[in-house]
């Protein structure tokens, strides 16, 4: 087992995670707040943006495959490098989702 270093860039947090481990399932056993859902990669909600670093996550069914390149879904996404994610950035499948959300209700 090998354990790597995951930094969430702009909260100064760090935590180790071993690459048999999801990054979700270690935010939550150090007590960081990691926004999630379905925690099966379907929903998004746990999406970071990859800065530097890999990561596999071949359940991840919620992105893209070009995402996948650039997104890390947490509650899926094991580390294979030290990382450096930034949170909250959400891959553009799910952007624009929210954008036509906003055109319907306002068609109402």
């Amino acid at each position: 087992m090998t354990e790597y270093t995951v930094e969430f860039v702009g909260t100064g947090e760090t935590i180790t995670v071993s690459d048999k481990q999801t990054i979700l399932k270690a935010c939550i056993e150090e007590g960081i707040a990691q926004e999630y859902s379905c925690r099966v990669g379907m929903c998004l909600a746990c999406s970071a943006e990859i800065l530097e670093g890999d990561v596999t996550q071949p359940a991840a069914r919620g992105l893209t495959d070009e995402e996948a390149e650039r997104f890390a879904l947490t509650c899926m996404a094991r580390p294979q490098s030290d990382l450096k994610l930034d949170r909250g950035v959400y891959p553009p499948s799910i952007e624009g989702d929210a954008a036509a959300a906003g055109t319907a209700a306002d068609d109402d």
